[in-house]
């Protein structure tokens, strides 16, 4: 498989810039999940998956990423 152009010659900021997008869609979908799961209609059925520690995990890994890697972006 033949990787794009754009990850090949990407520098280690701009990689960890994709992953932090990567972190903060999967933060958007917990909290989406989350919302779901607090909004339903029978009170009865719970839920086993702990949407909000996922979603602060996720928030806080793609702001750490984002915090390291947007001065080596701006920098050129």
């Amino acid at each position: 498989m033949e990787e794009p152009d754009f990850l090949l010659f990407a520098s280690d900021a701009e990689l960890a810039a994709y992953w932090a997008a990567a972190f903060l869609v999967a933060a958007l979908f917990c909290l989406a999940m989350e919302r779901r799961r607090m909004k339903r209609t029978v009170l009865n059925r719970v839920g086993w998956m702990p949407w909000t520690g996922l979603f602060l995990t996720f928030a806080v890994f793609a702001g750490g990423l984002l915090a390291a890697s947007i001065p080596a972006i701006i920098q050129g």
